[in-house]
């Protein structure tokens, strides 16, 4: 009887053994089929991302077998929508945008920041604008309301004094896709703009335009504040966080490349954008906008406290001033993590 009953025991254990191999194969099976959407705007502010796809830093981390699916934006709006309704895992967005669609969702985390800045107000050349204050009366070309851009515009106008308005009595703000805006311009449709790099810097080397404020001064925090973010849905997170997290590596990897390797990454850069837009970019472009912003991975909730705030006092968030938290809204312990690995 006790042969028997060790027979059985051992044959128990080797079944349970075989179940369990069979079950991490599955598991593998099933982690190495996955498709992985990646959601990136048309900006060279994204560079970061940009460099991390053209050096396979994503394909690298999540496996040979996984499938990736870019889709680019043109605006961070779209972007937002996309990651709250599934169609995106992961991607990179400006803070504005997906702080307006959290409050509406609440499905949408901050896993790492991508770079600080990098946004300058031009004046054009003719519209006799020597500061500030000049801006009186003036039309003033933001890409979008409610975007980064748009809100450190209305706090730099608050700072000096300035109302926006929809007359000649304060600042008029405008909507316009940045190239548009580089068209209005040389039209003289508009007299200045708060706009990304590189755009401001085309303008001024076509004679356009002259900085009226450099990026190291646009508020909030001189030019610190988060212009691009990495971002993934809850969804990501929950089913695939070991994903999320090597998500969280390969855009570290993309920081590190541009800031050991700025020559090549200009490159890089530029040869994504093409294959996003069908047509790239000058290197002397790129390392404007590079030289203008500050690369860093890493992102507080004061960071994202303050431009809700921008946001909520020009009245683009429609909730009331208790239900701004968003201490859930990031989610930092994957970047922790990675930080730890070093």
């Amino acid at each position: 009887m006790k042969k028997i009953g060790l027979v059985l025991s051992l044959a128990i254990i080797a079944s349970l053994a075989l179940s369990a191999c069979g079950q991490s194969k599955d598991t593998a099976s099933i982690e190495a089929s996955t498709t992985v959407k990646i959601g990136i705007l048309k900006n060279v502010t994204h560079a970061p991302g940009f460099v991390a796809l053209q050096n396979n830093y994503f394909q690298q981390a999540f496996g040979k077998n996984a499938k990736i699916e870019v889709t680019a934006f043109d605006n961070g709006a779209d972007f937002a929508t996309a990651i709250a309704t599934d169609q995106l895992d992961i991607g990179y967005v400006g803070p504005g945008p997906v702080i307006n669609q959290y409050l509406k969702s609440k499905n949408i985390r901050v896993i790492a920041g991508a770079n600080n800045g990098g946004a300058v107000l031009v004046a054009r050349k003719d519209a006799g604008i020597k500061s500030v204050k000049d801006l009186v009366g003036k039309t003033v070309a933001v890409a979008a309301k409610g975007g980064t851009p748009d809100l450190s515009l209305r706090l730099l106008l608050k700072q000096e004094g300035l109302k926006v308005s929809t007359d000649t009595s304060g600042v008029q703000i405008v909507t316009r896709a940045p190239a548009d805006t580089l068209v209005a311009m040389r039209q003289k449709e508009v007299d200045a703009t708060l706009i990304a790099e590189p755009w401001g810097t085309q303008m001024i080397q076509e004679g356009t335009g002259t900085i009226l404020v450099d990026w190291n001064k646009i508020p909030p925090k001189d030019g610190n504040y988060p212009l691009t973010i990495l971002v993934a849905s809850d969804k990501f997170i929950k089913e695939h966080r070991d994903l999320a997290k090597k998500a969280v590596k390969a855009n570290k990897q993309g920081i590190d490349f541009i800031q050991q390797n700025p020559t090549k990454a200009y490159e890089l850069i530029s040869d994504e954008l093409k294959q996003l837009t069908g047509k790239g970019m000058e290197p002397t472009l790129i390392k404007a906008a590079i030289d203008h912003l500050k690369l860093t991975q890493d992102i507080s909730l004061d960071d994202i406290n303050e431009q809700a705030k921008a946001s909520f006092d020009s009245g683009y968030l429609k909730v009331k001033a208790e239900e701004l938290d968003f201490s859930k809204f990031l989610d930092l312990s994957l970047l922790d993590e990675v930080k730890k690995e070093k």
